[in-house]
């Protein structure tokens, strides 16, 4: 695979990010449940949405946010979604994309990030077991929440 590099989400490059695809079965697993209540009172300035390009192709999105008053603790430093091309799934985008927000977070004075996603076979549980993310916790959802020390 080329070289990655990072861009912000823009008129440019939303339409691709939004129409990234997705190996069957994985889309049960697209966002847990806790984030759609809490989508809905997302701060944009707190919003950090990036997409990933492969040459000059859209190969992956990351959704992150960066709020240190939210009081929901799982919420101030975290990945709210990330997707990545059915494509290229399993070559490094997604690691790539986690790895960029975690950078931010350092930089903001954020000592972990975190993460959610609903348990299942087909779902992100081990990838984000692969780039570091251990298990913290349980949303009143069921969702797993996971948690990446910087």
């Amino acid at each position: 695979m080329g070289a990655l590099r990072l861009e912000e989400l823009s008129a440019s490059n939303i339409v691709a990010a939004n129409t990234l695809s997705l190996k069957p079965g994985q889309e049960q697993f697209i966002a847990p449940v806790t984030y759609s209540a809490e989508a809905s009172v997302v701060n944009p300035e707190t919003a950090w949405q990036r997409v990933a390009l492969l040459d000059d192709r859209v190969v992956g999105f990351i959704h992150g946010n960066f709020d240190p008053e939210n009081p929901h603790e799982e919420f101030r430093a975290c990945i709210w979604r990330i997707n990545v091309d059915a494509e290229v799934q399993g070559q490094g985008v997604g690691r790539f994309l986690a790895t960029a927000l975690a950078e931010e977070a350092k930089q903001r004075g954020f000592d972990r990030i975190t993460v959610l996603w609903e348990p299942g076979d087909e779902g992100p549980e081990a990838f984000f077991h692969r780039v570091g993310f251990t298990d913290i916790g349980e949303t009143a959802y069921g969702d797993v929440i996971g948690a990446l020390e910087l």
